[in-house]
């Protein structure tokens, strides 16, 4: 059984250099009925305008993912990291016992959007720490890629979190099954395009979760979607 969280259902904040929509409570939008799923507590859409972006500040006891849909995000923090997270890369920073960061839109004048995702740690108080790795387009073309999970998986960046990260771009015609084991969630995130999942379609922005064992079988609709897929302690 699938359980739809609609895009328009979303929390959102326009701050003018970035527009955001909260899938969970997140700063001043909070929802009971929606503050998190599992060990996913964050996905945050945000578009941050060219030249825009996060000042330094403070996170602890988090495992934080950045994912690109457009543009670049200049990354630094307080580990000595220095970066540029382009399309196709994703970046894990275990925020630990404390760590600072600042995220800036790296164009001037494009506009980037990402998604902020964060997954609660399986330990707290562990040492700040950070990795980034690309993921080809031909390797999440047709299936369900393997981006981040516990101890490295399959060449994914580690997660120090109960939590696996897939990624897949479908094409219309496309399909990939995932199965959630017994005792197991997991949640879809259509990050762009369009896709058809258990007969319902889903659209940038929407959101699925199940805590149902079974077979999950995503299907693209028209032109290349954009899908990740939380699979869930």
């Amino acid at each position: 059984m699938l359980t739809i969280r609609r895009a328009t259902e979303r929390g959102h904040a326009d701050h003018g250099w970035l527009d955001s929509f909260h899938t969970f409570s997140f700063a001043d939008y909070y929802d009971p009925a929606h503050m998190g799923f599992r060990g996913l507590r964050v996905i945050n859409d945000d578009r941050i305008a060219g030249g825009g972006g996060f000042g330094t500040h403070p996170h602890r006891d988090m495992e934080i993912i950045t994912y690109v849909i457009d543009g670049a995000v200049q990354h630094k923090d307080s580990m000595g990291n220095g970066s540029v997270i382009r399309p196709g890369d994703v970046q894990r920073m275990s925020a630990g016992t404390g760590v600072r960061h600042s995220e800036y839109n790296a164009s001037k004048t494009d506009q980037l959007r990402l998604l902020q995702i964060w997954i609660m740690p399986a330990k707290q108080g562990v040492e700040p720490s950070y990795e980034q790795k690309m993921f080809e387009q031909s390797e999440k073309k047709g299936q369900l890629r393997l981006v981040a999970a516990p101890a490295g998986e399959a060449g994914s960046v580690t997660l120090h979190a109960d939590a696996k990260l897939y990624a897949s771009v479908l094409e219309a015609g496309d399909k990939v099954e995932h199965v959630v084991p017994e005792g197991r969630h997991a949640w879809l995130q259509v990050a762009r395009g369009k896709v058809r999942v258990g007969g319902e379609e889903l659209v940038e922005g929407d959101g699925a979760s199940t805590s149902s064992a079974g077979k999950i079988e995503i299907e693209g609709v028209d032109g290349a979607a954009e899908v990740l897929l939380f699979d869930l302690g």
